[in-house]
């Protein structure tokens, strides 16, 4: 089961998705709301901490989460100060009760992560895509517009077309032609 904690939460935050299963997993703490209290109301432990990048809304309650439960933070970066376990292009990280596909996609972060589930036809899209063809900034540090793109394309090389979820780094799921999501933020980025 897959819940976004930092639904409804009025504040700079990222989407916090709790996949609830076999391996308790929290993608992306978010940032200044109660994640901690949000995640005991759903399940009484967690396992670890996934990042799909570093940026400060994906990240700020994440000390918070390592105090409450004594998890372990994985990220593509194991250099960053908070990511305790690298998770490398193509390597297999299991959320819930499925394996996920590790996809490196910088372009908006260079340690930006997407994770994908053939079995589940779930994807984790951090700040990579969002839904109705919308696209990660690349105006920040970091960010670059060719990258980005040619992240996008990895990503549909790599993901089966009936893909049933799409969950973002911010705004709505898609549980609908999500495929056709990735496809129109491809369409977008090289047009805009």
């Amino acid at each position: 089961m897959i819940s976004n904690l930092a639904q409804g939460v009025r504040a700079f935050t990222s989407n916090a998705f709790l996949v609830d299963g076999e391996r308790t997993v929290l993608v992306d703490p978010g940032s200044e709301f109660d994640v901690v209290e949000r995640i005991r109301d759903q399940v009484g432990d967690l396992d670890a901490v996934v990042l799909t990048h570093t940026h400060p809304d994906h990240i700020g309650n994440t000390a918070a989460v390592v105090d409450a439960f004594d998890v372990d933070v994985w990220g593509f970066d194991p250099e960053h100060e908070l990511v305790d376990h690298a998770i490398a292009d193509g390597e297999t990280v299991q959320l819930g009760d499925h394996d996920y596909r590790a996809l490196h996609t910088p372009g908006h972060k260079n340690d930006h992560l997407c994770l994908y589930s053939a079995e589940a036809a779930v994807l984790f899209a951090g700040d990579l895509v969002f839904t109705n063809g919308g696209f990660g900034r690349t105006d920040l540090p970091e960010g670059d517009r060719r990258t980005l793109i040619e992240s996008i394309e990895y990503v549909l090389e790599t993901v089966d077309e009936p893909l049933s979820e799409l969950h973002t780094g911010h705004g709505p799921s898609a549980t609908q032609d999500a495929y056709a999501h990735v496809e129109l933020a491809l369409q977008a980025a090289r047009s805009y």
